[in-house]
């Protein structure tokens, strides 16, 4: 998903090249295709929610991408990562109550555990990084709606 310039040259450094948002958006597609399988009692239960919780994922990745401060993106990326962990809970669920097989269960749990994988080594990098610390300071400044707190919480 490569965009161009204006001159026709590839751009890149946005959020879709990040490894995490383009194994969230895999993941997604196949919670998709999983949840339109679902027997039809699911309609209204586990398909919305497989459906939800895997596009959060990405819209977090993507969110905390465009956001300046480091402790401001982290914020997005734990919330995706939160976002992950219910997703591998539904596709357990729909293993356990045996709306896909073994095959395809391994398969979907083993490319959650790889974005969770990506993500948290993404996170890492922008925990190296610091990102705005220098010139906002390291102290994460909440919005009016939030607790205050301090980064080490």
């Amino acid at each position: 998903m490569k965009r161009q310039t204006r001159s026709g040259e590839e751009a890149t450094k946005g959020f879709e090249d990040l490894k995490a948002w383009q194994l969230a958006r895999r993941l997604m597609i196949e919670c998709h295709k999983l949840a339109n399988a679902l027997p039809p009692q699911e309609r209204y239960d586990l398909a919305p929610q497989i459906r939800r919780s895997s596009k959060s994922v990405m819209a977090n990745i993507a969110e905390g991408y465009g956001r300046y401060h480091y402790l401001d993106s982290l914020r997005f990326y734990y919330n995706a990562r939160g976002s992950l962990a219910e997703t591998i809970n539904h596709i357990i669920t729909a293993y356990d109550l045996a709306y896909i097989d073994e095959r395809r269960f391994q398969e979907m749990y083993e490319l959650g555990r790889e974005t969770e994988r990506a993500l948290n080594g993404y996170i890492n990098y922008v925990w190296a990084q610091r990102t705005g610390g220098t010139v906002f300071g390291n102290r994460y400044i909440p919005t009016p709606e939030e607790p205050p707190h301090s980064p080490d919480e």
